[in-house]
């Protein structure tokens, strides 16, 4: 009785051994939860990088279409920034053209998850001397 009294005031529940082994159970049980959060997190960061890269993609194409270069230039310039697995879409409509700049979510974990991103950016079509 008074070693279990000392224990207690000196802080330590566990006098005989009975828990010795909580805490490595309690990880073992929680480290997959953890782990998981932690890649999803990690999915999550890396799906935002590329919606980002994807959103700049698109407006530096849609202002390149509407300076007067190429579809194939605008290409280039969408793959340039948004990376080379973007495809792009280009439309028009009279004045107004649009880019579509269209990929997967990058990282570690990203080809284990489908997610696909897209941003579209549209701009007028620039006169020369206005």
């Amino acid at each position: 009785m008074r070693q279990h009294l000392r224990a207690r005031l000196a802080g330590r529940d566990d006098v005989d051994g009975r828990e010795s082994g909580a805490v490595t159970a309690e990880l073992a049980v929680t480290l997959p939860a953890v782990i998981l959060l932690l890649a999803f997190l990690l999915a999550a960061g890396a799906a935002g990088i590329t919606q980002l890269r994807l959103e700049e993609a698109a407006r530096a194409g849609a202002r390149a279409l509407a300076r007067g270069e190429t579809e194939g230039e605008v290409q280039g310039i969408v793959q340039r920034i948004g990376g080379e697995e973007a495809s792009v879409h280009v439309g028009s409509d009279g004045d107004w053209f649009s880019v579509t700049a269209t990929a997967r979510a990058g990282g570690a974990v990203g080809p284990l998850i489908p997610w696909d991103l897209s941003a579209t950016a549209i701009a007028r079509q620039e006169v020369p001397g206005k």
